[in-house]
């Protein structure tokens, strides 16, 4: 039996300005779905208290601090569906880790802290983090965005202040072209709305967050588009026996179209033809395997085939381009400058890439372009990039994994920046 979209594991995160209580919401669904054993709740109690947040936050040096600073995953089921929790960190300095996270999310929550803002003001301003986190939703395609006004709990007029926080979160939602699924008052130290519904509270008497993570369907991976296949590992059977016969077995995962025996394909960039004679699984099961999934592809003949190659559709309309208009989120402290060289990977390839211009940057109060002639730390922009070798692309509106890559410091070897094709 097939798993429909809203049957498959939903993979979501929390995201939001620093102290928003991400961590605390979240060790809040572990705990009320009863995920969380008796003696892990026993480890994480302070002063007689239970600190939610510690249920996260693994590194010795969060605990120390009370803050998040790496992506912390947890995972728990309910009697509808399974889930993979990912917990990003809210400082500006670690929006790199943010950015991974929400790279392969089906879904966000993005926690508003009602006693942060001027919540008496129907024209109040939110944080610069809250606003930078939801573009950056945005521009990664999360498919579903949930805003969680937080701490409500806190304060005597919380129906008023909810109403002007969602007020808020809507006008900028319309102006930046963001889609909200839904905007709910919360209170993840309580648990209000998060697993347990609270009827009529702050004038909501919509469905708790479970809920609602229960009902968002897994945006399907393109499987309209010709096949591309990139190589992650070759491995090569020496026992004739093997269902291989002997021959390599190249492994990876379909970004776009599916893989299928009998179908004819070009390697990239060798142009090599050949035909698919086996399709296999992890547990070594034949079978067409579709995008988003991972494989092993038997070829009918020997081609020269390495890590960082493509298998692409033989009649395929993906075209290689050394030029690329991109978006870029800024993740380093250095800024990014004109004529600088850094690595690049795209799927598992890397290539020298040059920064011919910077075209823009986005102001995320504004959200007007800007002229730039650089960028820096967690600034978003348009920028030309040229490669040492094509690559094979498509926008990333249209293909998360071919539209994708990272920019990569050639001397510190850290990740720079979250780049995105555009049309």
């Amino acid at each position: 039996m097939s798993i429909t979209a809203t049957q498959a594991a939903l993979k979501f995160i929390t995201c939001g300005s620093v102290d928003d209580g991400k961590s605390t919401l979240i060790g809040r669904l572990l705990v009320d779905t009863k995920t969380v054993l008796q003696d892990h709740l026993a480890g994480v109690q302070r002063q007689g208290e239970t600190d939610l947040a510690l249920l996260t936050d693994g590194l010795s040096a969060e605990r120390e601090q009370g803050i998040t600073i790496d992506v912390a995953y947890r995972y728990f089921s309910t009697e509808q569906r399974k889930f993979i929790i990912g917990d990003t960190p809210g400082h500006e300095q670690y929006t790199r880790n943010m950015v991974t996270a929400a790279s392969s999310a089906d879904a966000a929550l993005v926690l508003v802290d009602a006693t942060k803002v001027d919540w008496q003001s129907p024209s109040l301003e939110l944080l610069p983090q809250t606003r930078r986190h939801s573009l950056l939703l945005k521009l990664l395609r999360v498919p579903t965005i949930i805003f969680a006004i937080n701490k409500l709990d806190a304060i005597d007029q919380a129906e008023q202040a909810f109403l002007h926080i969602a007020q808020a979160l809507q006008r900028f939602a319309d102006e930046a072209a963001i889609d909200i699924h839904a905007m709910v008052p919360v209170s993840a130290l309580k648990g209000w709305n998060v697993v347990t519904p609270l009827p009529d509270w702050c004038g909501y008497s919509g469905p708790s967050l479970l809920s609602l993570l229960e009902d968002i369907p897994v945006t399907l991976e393109d499987e309209n588009t010709d096949l591309a296949f990139a190589v992650q590992w070759v491995e090569k059977f020496h026992d004739s026996a093997t269902t291989s016969q002997g021959r390599r077995v190249y492994w990876g995962r379909v970004a776009t179209g599916a893989a299928q025996i009998g179908d004819a394909v070009r390697v990239f960039p060798s142009g090599q033809q050949a035909v698919v004679k086996e399709v296999v699984t992890a547990a070594r099961l034949p079978q067409s395997v579709s995008a988003g999934h991972s494989a092993g592809i038997v070829l009918d003949r020997e081609v020269d085939l390495s890590r960082g190659d493509w298998l692409l559709a033989s009649q395929s309309g993906l075209q290689a381009s050394q030029q690329l208009d991109v978006t870029v989120a800024w993740l380093d402290d250095e800024p990014l400058l004109a004529g600088r060289a850094y690595w690049a990977l795209h799927g598992h390839q890397w290539v020298k890439a040059k920064v011919v211009s910077i075209t823009d940057r986005l102001d995320i109060h504004s959200l007007q372009s800007l002229p730039a002639t650089e960028l820096a730390a967690n600034e978003i922009g348009r920028v030309r990039l040229s490669f040492q070798q094509a690559l094979i692309s498509l926008p990333y509106q249209r293909s998360r994994a071919l539209g994708s890559m990272v920019l990569v410091d050639t001397a510190s070897h850290k990740t720079s920046a979250a780049v995105m094709v555009q049309d």
